[in-house]
């Protein structure tokens, strides 16, 4: 937001969380360079209490932007290997009978765990996928009847690699629209890639790495970005964009109630990441094409002509106004 002098507005307020994310910031991208808007876009996710699908060709750090940033958070970490054999209770646990005790015992599986590496997640069974839905829309499993809570904060990070298809298992829209974001990280510019291999030279910066938070701290975090400002204004633009996405000709499915809600829910956390207690329309703008985009399924036709998601979505943006924000001021 700027002032009538062009300066960035910060809540006073919001100064130490700013502070602190901006240090966890700094703490993952001592490993992952170059990669700042991606990097930025986890928090995000992590502050809405969302989940990430990292949709990229192998070796530009996918894995390991998951592993810096659960490091840096200071949060209990597990890395689930998806492979087609993968069954689903080998993600959520069992229940093995006691005989000492002659009753049934929940052995926990990797999904009890704050934050979640889901490794090539299109590799396995959509019955085991299926898996994930419960824990990533309820925060909890049900094994053999019985219900049984994640620990919080609960945070998946899951990856895929988009060009090979042989073995693989394409995710169902139900699976996808549980995701708040989709980002791809892109390669390195050439001067990136040289400084990664500097940095890697004798050790990975990962084994080096510290955290800057706890669980605690966290939750409180997510608790406080639910009560940063969003105007009427900009909650009716919000709905107008995901509205358009289902009128749209190209579209076959547009996308749902849980996409505004998403784009809702991801704007306050970029005005809290960046020091603000209100939204503003370029937070939500932002945040679109990562939103939005894995929600939509575009038309054959329209694929067969050239049509791809992110110019409808940005036909889309085009054609819908832009509301001025009224928020001039820190209350």
């Amino acid at each position: 937001m700027q002032s009538h002098e062009g300066t960035e507005i910060v809540d006073r307020r919001y100064d130490q969380p700013h502070g602190l994310l901006d240090r966890l910031k700094h703490n993952v991208e001592q490993v992952i360079v170059g990669k700042s808007e991606a990097v930025q876009l986890c928090i995000i996710a992590l502050l809405a209490d969302g989940h990430v699908l990292l949709e990229d060709v192998p070796g530009v750090g996918k894995t390991v932007l998951v592993r810096s940033l659960a490091k840096s958070l200071g949060c209990s970490f597990k890395r689930i290997q998806f492979t087609p054999d993968l069954l689903p209770s080998d993600i959520t646990g069992v229940s093995i009978f006691n005989q000492k005790v002659t009753e049934f015992e929940y052995r926990p599986g990797p999904i009890m765990a704050n934050v979640i590496l889901a490794d090539e997640i299109n590799r396995t069974s959509p019955k085991t996928q299926s898996a994930l839905l419960e824990a990533m829309e309820e925060g909890n499993v049900t094994v053999d009847g019985e219900t049984h809570e994640l620990p919080k904060p609960f945070f998946i990070m899951a990856t895929q690699n988009p060009i090979e298809y042989e073995g693989t298992f394409p995710l169902p829209e139900a699976q996808l629209d549980r995701f708040l974001l989709k980002i791809r990280m892109g390669y390195p510019t050439p001067v990136e890639e040289v400084d990664i291999l500097g940095r890697q030279e004798t050790v990975h910066p990962l084994e080096g790495l510290q955290s800057v938070t706890n669980v605690e701290t966290l939750l409180e975090l997510q608790q406080q970005v639910r009560l940063v400002r969003i105007e009427q204004s900009i909650r009716n633009y919000i709905v107008a964009v995901t509205s358009a996405t289902r009128e749209h000709p190209s579209v076959y499915l547009g996308a749902s109630p849980r996409g505004s809600l998403a784009l809702f829910r991801s704007a306050q956390a970029a005005a809290f990441l960046a020091g603000r207690s209100f939204v503003v329309p370029d937070d939500v703008k932002r945040l679109i094409p990562y939103i939005l985009g894995h929600r939509l399924i575009l038309k054959s036709d329209a694929r067969l002509s050239g049509a791809v998601v992110e110019q409808v979505l940005e036909e889309i943006v085009r054609n819908i106004a832009v509301p001025i924000s009224r928020e001039r001021e820190i209350r």
